[in-house]
């Protein structure tokens, strides 16, 4: 399991989205405090999901067509966290009342996506070298 480089890929997908996120901020506030995406529910569902996703990926190592889905609904859930870090920032754009200045939180899905797209296409080659071995017989 570990000797695949999928699974290095899924190790890091994991750090990024289960680990990272408790020690960057999403941005922070006027008042100097950083938000952290403890602080909305809707983001600790997203990246629990998310974090979910990757360690049911990690498991599932002999059903490689099923880490090759997971792997897919794992990179569209981060699109749409990160289409909510981009709509959150392009409202709350500039010096506002809330954010003062937005934090390196926000480019974390960015990386998890493609660490995740990464993961796949050696799935992918995974799956390609066992078919065509498969056929030899």
């Amino acid at each position: 399991m570990i000797q695949r480089i999928q699974t290095i890929y899924l190790i890091l997908a994991f750090v990024v989205t289960g680990i990272l996120p408790f020690v960057f901020p999403l941005w922070t506030m006027n008042n100097g405090k950083d938000f952290f995406f403890m602080q909305d529910q809707i983001y600790v569902v997203m990246l629990g999901l998310s974090t979910t996703l990757t360690l049911l990926s990690i498991v599932s190592f002999k059903k490689r067509q099923n880490q090759f889905v997971i792997g897919r609904l794992n990179i569209i859930l981060n699109l749409i966290l990160l289409g909510l870090f981009v709509y959150r920032s392009l409202n709350l754009s500039g010096e506002t009342v809330f954010v003062s200045e937005k934090g390196i939180g926000m480019f974390l899905p960015i990386l998890a996506i493609v660490l995740l797209v990464l993961a796949n296409k050696a799935i992918k080659k995974d799956e390609d070298l066992v078919k065509s071995v498969d056929r030899l017989r």
